[in-house]
Parts: structure tokens; C-alpha cells; sequence
């Protein structure tokens, strides 16, 4: 899940937003100044239900923020890297860079989330019965209470020992500690969250037919995001698992082809070694060696076209802060989580501060076909590593 813009950094991760959160949080915001507030007090304005449930959605999504940089945080402690937090439809995800080194360190980064949902809980449980005793407004006393309900309702619902939800981690750290295999531990946790994701959909769908409750739809959609997110996990797993113990450098693309920052944008469309080769090309310092970046021939399109001869690669690329950087002996593997289809997506290789190659999703697509396709010769790669 790639976010669509980026808010900012909290504690050095970070955190974007996907568009699909817009929906959640205007659907928050109707079904709190439309719904429950109105029912709970029926006597205010209608502006005061509508700021009341704009306010509630927002400290909503900063429950799930704490949510999950506290996944974020326990990570790096844990020495697991951390791409980016991104919220969207069902509520956040950390991207973190590499598996935990252990079951113990999974238990860790999958229990703390839930265990943060549970404080929260508690503590606006709390506030709620402070505020009341204060003779608060009554909008806020209620409040306070969705909020508290909603955030133990989170807390256990990601208890569900099921993948992805935090259950699902915490059930592969107990299965990877009983058996030694982390990926079997994969399959366990994925296999329950498709059967946890297939029996919301089922029930979702007798709720709606029985009922005609929207809520049912609701569940369903639920129910198939999870066996989805399930079933992509342990699709992952399972390359990881081809991928073991290769490095990147036996995918990457040597000697790639980079273009000058300070070079216009007309110069970079007009040069047949831009135009006809790629779709995407480092782009790297005055030095011709140090990367600064990652230019792609949309972004260079999408300049116009008066504007081209003065816009440089440098004012139109992707920043380097927002392109991965592996070394060349870094394992493949690890790239899986952040590797996506599409020209912005490319991992600069770095070896002392030069660039020494690129990886795309169709170089790792090609790696992983020849291991697959010489499986049974595997036994062999560590004397005599393939070359792509």
C-alpha cells in the first residue's frame, strides 16, 4: 500500500496518507454528526454535531498514528529498519524494510500496537468519566466515549489471530517459535487470515440478504481486503523463500544509464539515450557518479512544454529521500516489501557513495523465474551464482 501524499516525519518515520482514507473519514464524520450525536442529544445545532464529529474523526486517525509508530518505533528497536507509515482504509500500516530477526522480536513489534490501542482506550475511558463529573457538554462526554469504545474495539479486533492484523503476526511468532521456520509460521498465519477474511465476507453477505443492513457490505468488503492482504503476504513469503541467501547485486542492472542533475528538461527529451531506453534513469550529481535522485520520462512530460528549456532534472525528479538505496550485497529479499511495478519505483545500488546499479520489479520477476525454473539445480548456486 503506497501512500498517495506525505504529512510529514514522526520520530524520523515517514507518514504518508492513502486516498482511500478520505472515504473512512468522511463516512466517520457523517455517521457521528448525522448518527449517534444527534441520538444522544437531540437538542444541538446541527454545526455542532458536524464540528464535533470532524474533531472525533481527527483524533480517530491520530489514535491509529500512535498505533502504529508505536509498531514503527519497537521495529528499530529490534533493529528492523522502517520505511513509511501510511493510514488508509482499514485503518494503517508500517513498512518495515526487513522481517524480524526472531519470534521474539515479532512478538514484540506485533503486540505493542494493540497493547497502545488498549491504553488509549482506557485512558479516554477514563477522560470520559473526568469530563462527566466536570459537567462537560454533553457532545463531549459522548465524545470521549466513541472514541474509547472505538480504540478497545480496535485493539481487539487486531488481536484476531489472523493475517494481516496484528493477531495474525503475533500467531506467526508463536507457530516460528514452536517449529523454527519462519515460513511455515508464514503459511499458518496467511491460511487463517484467508479462512478469518472468507467468513466475514460469507457473513457480511447473509447479514445484507437478511437484513438489507449496509453494515453487512461493510463486513464483506472487510472480509475481502483481508483475504487479499492475506493472500499477497503469503505470496511474499513464498518469494522470499526463492530468494533466500541471494544478493541483490546478482539482479541488479550494472553500469546503468543516468542523467546529469543540472541537465534542462529539454536536453533530457531530446537525447536519444533518455528517450528510447527507459522509462526511468538515476539521476546523479555534477561528479556523474553520486546519486541524487530518480527521473522518470512522465515527470519530464509533465513539464510544460515553455518551461523545459529552464527546468532542470534536479526541479522535476523524485528526491533521493523518497527513492530506496540498497548496497549491492544487501539481500534481494528484503527488497520484496518495497518493490512496486511503475518507473517511480526503481532501487538505486550504492556501493560507497557511487551508483553501481538499479533494480526494477521486472528484474526481481526475472530472478525469481530462473530460480524457479532451476530448482532442481539449487543446491548449486552458492559455488556458481547465476548472472541476470
Amino acid at each position: 500500500m503506497r501512500a498517495t501524499f506525505t504529512i510529514g516525519r514522526i520520530a524520523q518515520v515517514r507518514v504518508g496518507v492513502h486516498w482511500s482514507v478520505l472515504f473512512i473519514f468522511a463516512l466517520i464524520v457523517w455517521g457521528l454528526a448525522q448518527g449517534r450525536f444527534p441520538e444522544a442529544y437531540p437538542d444541538r445545532s446541527g454545526l455542532a454535531y458536524w464540528a464535533a464529529g470532524l474533531v472525533t474523526a481527527v483524533v480517530f486517525f491520530l489514535s491509529l498514528l500512535a498505533h502504529e509508530l508505536a509498531h514503527a518505533i519497537v521495529a528499530r528497536r529490534n533493529g528492523v529498519d522502517v520505511d513509511e507509515i501510511v493510514l488508509w482504509l482499514l485503518g494503517g500500516a508500517a513498512r518495515l524494510r526487513s522481517e524480524a530477526p526472531g519470534p521474539a522480536a515479532e512478538l514484540r513489534i506485533a503486540g505493542v500496537g494493540p497493547l497502545v490501542s488498549l491504553v488509549l482506550g482506557g485512558a479516554f475511558g477514563a477522560a470520559a468519566w473526568l469530563v462527566s463529573l466536570a459537567a462537560a457538554p454533553g457532545l463531549l462526554v459522548e465524545a470521549v466515549v466513541w472514541l474509547a469504545a472505538i480504540n478497545v474495539l480496535l485493539a481487539v479486533f487486531n488481536a484476531i489471530p489472523a493475517a494481516p492484523l496484528d493477531g495474525g503476526r503475533l500467531l506467526r511468532a508463536v507457530i516460528w517459535w514452536r517449529t523454527g521456520d519462519r515460513l511455515r509460521a508464514t503459511a499458518g498465519a496467511t491460511a487463517a487470515g484467508r479462512a478469518f477474511g472468507w467468513l466475514l465476507v460469507v457473513v457480511g453477505l447473509l447479514l445484507f440478504l437478511r437484513t438489507a443492513a449496509l453494515g453487512g457490505l461493510w463486513l464483506a468488503l472487510i472480509g475481502w481486503l483481508l483475504v487479499a492482504a492475506a493472500t499477497a503476504e503469503g505470496r511474499q513469503a513464498q518469494l522470499r523463500g526463492v530468494l533466500a541467501g541471494v544478493p541483490v547485486r546478482q539482479a541488479m542492472t550494472p553500469g546503468p544509464v543516468a542523467v546529469p542533475a543540472a541537465l534542462s528538461v529539454a536536453a533530457f527529451l531530446a537525447d536519444p539515450r533518455y528517450r528510447y531506453r527507459h522509462a526511468a534513469f538515476p539521476a546523479v550529481a555534477d561528479d556523474g557518479e553520486r546519486p541524487v535522485g530518480l527521473m522518470t520520462l512522465e515527470r519530464a512530460r509533465a513539464v510544460p512544454e515553455e518551461q523545459r528549456g529552464t527546468v532542470t532534472v534536479a526541479d522535476t525528479m523524485v528526491p533521493l529521500d523518497d527513492v530506496t538505496v540498497v548496497a549491492p550485497d544487501d539481500p534481494l529479499a528484503d527488497l520484496l516489501p518495497r518493490m512496486e511495478a511503475g518507473p517511480d519505483h526503481r532501487v538505486l545500488v550504492v556501493e560507497a557513495g557511487r551508483l553501481v546499479g538499479v533494480v526494477s520489479s521486472t528484474d526481481v520477476n526475472r530472478a525469481v523465474t530462473w530460480l524457479m525454473s532451476a530448482a532442481p539445480r539449487r543446491g548449486d548456486r552458492g559455488r556458481n551464482p547465476p548472472r541476470w
